[in-house]
């Protein structure tokens, strides 16, 4: 609920500060006092477009914040999946607006988007007004009113399960019946792609083989020179060579094995010396090409070769593995568009089927929610005979409609304001006064199921008197035991039934008009009343009269 306002530098409002309670506030005041002002104020933090005249004159930026506590469950996960999580129900709004007409919003202190603003703004407080158009007016909202009255929460789930199903059924199906042509063109690109790439015949690894063995024949002539030079130094020579000369200090060793200590342990190494060598020599001399075709003419063979792949690379990856990827991802496409016939046949049938689903669960949603029309109905009609609207005639109209996400219903409020008139939707109401009773009643039954916890009604009591107002008032009062109901009022009816009373007053400051909001005292409730009742001066009457009309209702209980 709303707990604190706070408005700076709106119009006449240099500064004013209030705190809320819960229940049934009014807020009373002298024509031209300033209470339009408080609503003006409230619409500009909802992020409603508001004239940039609405700043104070003289007055750089105009702002407007707001705390509210105590948030509902449904409210605070609606606001932690958007991202703005209150582990303690409190939330801070608020909206500057510049004298040139730019505006800022903060939520809990960070700068957020218009459109987030509003949709906050909407869970938190709904204004009712005599030109307001508000959510209950609007037929895109009816539904999910109508859902939130009855709560189908299991069916909803249920359908749109099934719903979701169908959906991605119906797009499957629509890619499998692409145009016949299309498909054919499709086809035959898939199969000279892979006829390039199968002509080939790649591996995996080849082309980095390939480059490795060309690079060995472009230095054929140093390899095989060093390879034979290092042969001849380690092996290859009699007298000379590396192995011959260990075995000769191999002999010479063992001459010395009967004078010497430790001779056997150096003949194992000279023995293990003379092997290594060997073997690295026998390695080294494979490294000399021996085959007996041109190097030239592999050459020419490894550098086409590696053409050929670069040119496939080109095409279809920047590596051989890319290219095979293409390769195996075109041959399934082509095997599915092989299959299409098949397939569209198969998810045609599945698409039928599910449809079946959806007009079999969206049935079930749609009797549950004719019953709750017939209840919202009856109720609402109840409400406006108490209101003194007994003419006045409600319904609601559930249409038939494609099936979408929420389900195959269409639903509008539809109002006929006199006799005999047909039944209108509720937006084309041109009665004001009519209008705001209207939203009461609704208000009264729906019990803000549609998320707002505070609602504002601005002169519910225009063009109404006496009874009437009383029954108005009753009516605020009972909506309040759902949620914080605020009313701007003229009636001394209505306001006498408040849980708390607010005076808006102007005054004269520094040569300047200035609006002030006071919670009042008990005493100060019996003269304000006073004065809705009263002429000119107030009288000891009709201060009475006020107080009767206070306890009138406390002693009747709520």
């Amino acid at each position: 609920m709303l707990t604190s306002l706070h408005i700076e530098n709106i119009a006449v409002i240099r500064r004013a500060d209030v705190d809320f309670r819960a229940g049934f506030s009014a807020l009373t005041g002298e024509t031209g006092a300033g209470k339009s002002l408080l609503i003006d104020s409230l619409n500009l933090l909802l992020g409603n477009r508001v004239s940039r005249e609405l700043v104070r004159s003289g007055e750089e930026k105009a702002t407007v914040g707001a705390v509210f506590e105590e948030l509902s469950e449904p409210v605070l996960n609606a606001l932690s999946e958007m991202g703005f999580p209150c582990e303690d129900a409190t939330l801070m709004l608020q909206r500057t607006l510049t004298a040139d007409g730019k505006s800022q919003t903060r939520l809990n202190g960070q700068t957020v988007t218009q459109a987030v603003q509003r949709r906050v703004a909407g869970m938190l407080v709904s204004i009712h007004g005599q030109s307001d158009s508000q959510k209950l007016l609007q037929k895109s909202g009816h539904l999910a009113l109508i859902d939130a009255y009855i709560r189908p929460e299991a069916e909803l789930a249920a359908y749109r399960g099934v719903y979701r199903a169908y959906r991605d059924a119906e797009k499957r199906l629509e890619s499998l019946s692409r145009d016949a042509s299309e498909t054919l063109r499709r086809q035959e690109m898939l199969k000279y792609q892979i006829a390039d790439i199968d002509a080939l015949k790649l591996r995996e690894g080849e082309e980095e083989a390939a480059e490795k063995e060309r690079d060995r024949l472009l230095n054929l002539e140093k390899i095989n020179q060093n390879s034979d030079l290092a042969y001849r130094c380690l092996a290859g020579g009699e007298k000379t060579s590396a192995v011959s000369l260990i075995r000769r200090a191999r002999s010479a060793v063992a001459a010395l094995g009967s004078v010497v200590d430790g001779a056997e342990e150096l003949l194992e190494r000279l023995d293990r010396a003379e092997s290594e060598l060997f073997d690295i020599a026998e390695t080294v001399a494979g490294y000399a090409d021996d085959d007996r075709e041109d190097p030239t003419a592999r050459i020419d063979r490894l550098e086409g070769r590696l053409e050929a792949i670069a040119k496939l690379k080109r095409k279809y990856g920047a590596t051989v593995a890319e290219v095979l990827a293409f390769r195996s991802r075109a041959a399934a496409e082509l095997e599915e568009l092989d299959c299409s016939d098949e397939k569209r046949a198969a998810a045609e049938a599945e698409c039928k089927r599910l449809r079946a689903e959806v007009e079999r669960h969206a049935a079930a949603l749609h009797r549950a929610r004719a019953e709750g029309a017939k209840e919202i109905t009856k109720q609402v009609t109840d409400a406006l005979s108490f209101l003194d609207m007994p003419k006045v005639r409600f319904d609601v109209a559930l249409t038939p409609c494609e099936p979408n996400e929420n389900g195959a219903d269409d639903a509008e409020f539809l109002i006929a304001a006199n006799l005999g008139e047909p039944l209108l939707p509720m937006a084309r109401i041109a009665s004001g006064g009519e209008l705001s009773r209207i939203m009461l009643a609704l208000r009264s039954v729906i019990n803000d199921r549609d998320g707002a916890e505070t609602v504002i009604f601005d002169e519910i009591d225009a063009g109404v008197s006496g009874k009437t107002s009383r029954k108005i008032g009753i009516k605020l009062a009972q909506a309040a035991k759902h949620a914080q109901v605020l009313c701007v009022t003229h009636s001394a009816q209505i306001a006498s039934l408040a849980d708390t009373h607010y005076r808006v007053s102007k005054s004269e400051r520094g040569g300047r008009a200035e609006t002030s909001v006071e919670e009042l005292s008990e005493a100060g409730r019996v003269e304000e009343i006073a004065r809705i009742l009263g002429g000119i001066e107030v009288t000891d009457v009709q201060r009475e009269a006020a107080r009767e009309m206070i306890e009138e209702y406390r002693k009747t209980g709520r």
